[in-house]
């Protein structure tokens, strides 16, 4: 087998991040350095104890998690309502979150003694800013950022315009998008055509996942149906993570993108330059995904058993 890919997740779960980190563990090509949470689809206490819950039930507690930020860089945390008041509604995970509040110190840590060290986001930008930050020279080591966030060409899912994790940090997504190292975006106009429904996850039955994720698939598509009026689990990390997994199922444009940080109507909106004259582009976008190949993979991915 090839090398693995080394990469640290940074992430709040988040119904699809847990969907995400499984995928991630269970299908081998990666080197988990670490798992780093951040506050956004809910609190800091929370997100952290739900990754630390999912690694258990991958039996995967090796893998290292460490706490980040507790709020956005310079706003309140605004918290989503999909994913319940625990994060992971319908499992609703009762284990400690045992916070080490050093996850910047621990990224910055990782990206100088390991080469080509790929980020990947699943939630506001919160920890990567702030690692920026702290040691601007360190982070330029990293080999890519690859971040799940923005609408291009399509409405928010926070509001008209914005996607929820850059809509919660646009500040950290300002400096994360403007930081000069390779970037990849994974955005909803990718994503939201990717919509899984219960029977798909059925396909999971008689594994060691099954149960749980059909625990948490149930109120999520519920939840997603109250706020977004669509019946189905959308697949927002987990298509982040394929994208590292499976490029060739990717189309991939470079774009000139700035984060909008002090518009009343357009907080975290991902502003795209589409005029045709010259452009400096600043980030790799992930334009489309082959969804059947995805929900193939996917699937097959999570039903290995050791």
């Amino acid at each position: 087998m090839k090398n693995k890919i080394p990469i640290i997740i940074d992430t709040d779960p988040g119904h699809d991040d847990a969907l995400a980190i499984m995928f991630a563990v269970k299908s081998g090509i990666f080197d988990i350095k670490a798992i780093t949470t951040v506050a956004g689809n809910s609190t800091i206490e929370n997100t952290t104890r739900n990754a630390r819950y999912i690694l258990k039930l991958l039996d995967r507690e090796d893998i290292s998690v460490y706490s980040g930020s507790a709020k956005p860089l310079v706003r309140e945390l605004i918290k989503a309502v999909v994913h319940g008041e625990s994060g992971l509604e319908g499992i609703d995970p009762k284990n400690e979150s045992k916070l080490t509040n050093d996850a910047v110190d621990k990224i910055i840590k990782i990206v100088k003694e390991n080469e080509n060290i790929t980020l990947v986001t699943l939630g506001p930008l919160t920890n990567i800013a702030r690692a920026i930050e702290e040691d601007n020279e360190a982070m330029k080591r990293v080999k890519q950022i690859v971040i799940m966030g923005g609408a291009i060409k399509v409405p928010g899912n926070k509001d008209r315009v914005a996607e929820f994790n850059i809509f919660v940090d646009p500040d950290a997504a300002n400096i994360v998008f403007n930081f000069p190292v390779k970037k990849f975006l994974v955005p909803l106009d990718a994503c939201n055509h990717v919509q899984l429904q219960l029977e798909d996850f059925e396909k999971l039955n008689g594994t060691s996942l099954y149960e749980p994720i059909m625990a948490m698939m149930k109120p999520y598509i519920e939840n997603i149906f109250k706020d977004e009026g669509i019946k189905a689990a959308l697949m927002y990390d987990p298509l982040t993570i394929y994208y590292l997994f499976n490029p060739d199922a990717c189309k991939v444009k470079e774009y000139d993108l700035k984060i909008e940080t002090k518009g009343e109507l357009t907080r975290g909106m991902t502003v795209a330059e589409l005029r045709s004259s010259t452009k400096d582009y600043n980030i790799n976008v992930i334009e489309t995904i082959d969804g059947e190949s995805f929900k193939k993979d996917f699937i097959n991915i999570l039903k290995q058993e050791k």
